[in-house]
């Protein structure tokens, strides 16, 4: 069924089932579950959908409004709005000191990279803290947007000492597997999960809609030797990605 023939108000509009706008976002959230309005597809435009239904474009926009509060749909400035897309669930067990690419791997899932940033930088306080590093030190920092059969799951921003990452556009795909060609692989991590509100801007790059629940994560990663390696800080969708742990008692 054509999305304009869906949203004819003879099929569904009531005068006396409550607000006009209220009618239409429910309208608009069937079309989502019917199938009428595909995951990544685009909202027809306010002014279409005024002309569509007959409603004031006032009446459209707070339905729009609605459905982007209600996580149905994402608002992209410049581009309008699309129905969000709603990726399979992924857990990650905390036991195990692995890659993006390599936890993807083992889904049968293909990783791809966006980068943001990459090269060698000064340092931040929060860097020259995490990583040891001195005052006049470069810190080596890759910014990348990762994504799982192409929906975006997480950014992630890793620094490193320079001289465990010279060069950081050697990075291609897997971090780890850089530094594991170097020997210089972390075997034990620190973490820290934190749960957060996203903010507009990382809202955008992840296609969530801003104030959504993402999980903030800290990584300082180690050598045999527990030299630190690398001081990692994600951001995953909180619609995407489930960590789960395993835990024993422990007797006295």
């Amino acid at each position: 069924m054509r999305v304009a023939e869906f949203l004819e108000p003879k099929e569904w509009f009531r005068a006396d089932a409550g607000p006009r706008y209220v009618q239409l976002r429910q309208r608009l959230t069937d079309g989502v579950s019917q199938g009428v309005l595909p995951p990544g597809s685009p909202l027809p435009p306010e002014r279409e959908l005024a002309a569509i239904t007959d409603f004031s474009r006032v009446t459209v926009r707070k339905a729009i409004q609605a459905l982007a509060e209600d996580g149905i749909i994402v608002q992209r400035q410049g581009s309008g709005s699309f129905i969000a897309s709603k990726p399979e669930h992924i857990e990650q067990r905390l036991t195990r000191l692995t890659s993006f690419s390599e936890d993807m791997a083992q889904r049968g899932k293909n990783a791809t990279t966006r980068w943001l940033e990459r090269g060698l930088y000064m340092p931040s306080p929060e860097e020259t803290a995490a990583l040891n590093l001195a005052p006049e030190d470069s810190v080596a920092r890759i910014v990348r947007l990762r994504l799982a059969d192409g929906e975006p799951i997480a950014i992630e921003r890793a620094s490193l000492p320079t001289d465990i990452l010279p060069n950081p556009l050697i990075v291609e795909s897997s971090l780890y597997e850089v530094l594991d060609q170097s020997g210089v692989r972390p075997v034990r991590a620190l973490q820290k999960i934190a749960a957060i509100n996203i903010s507009e801007a990382n809202a955008e790059l992840l296609a969530v809609t801003p104030g959504n629940a993402g999980l903030n994560i800290e990584r300082t990663s180690f050598t045999e030797s527990g030299r630190i390696v690398e001081f990692t800080q994600s951001l995953y969708r909180g619609d995407a990605y489930n960590f789960v742990a395993e835990l024993k008692l422990v007797k006295d």
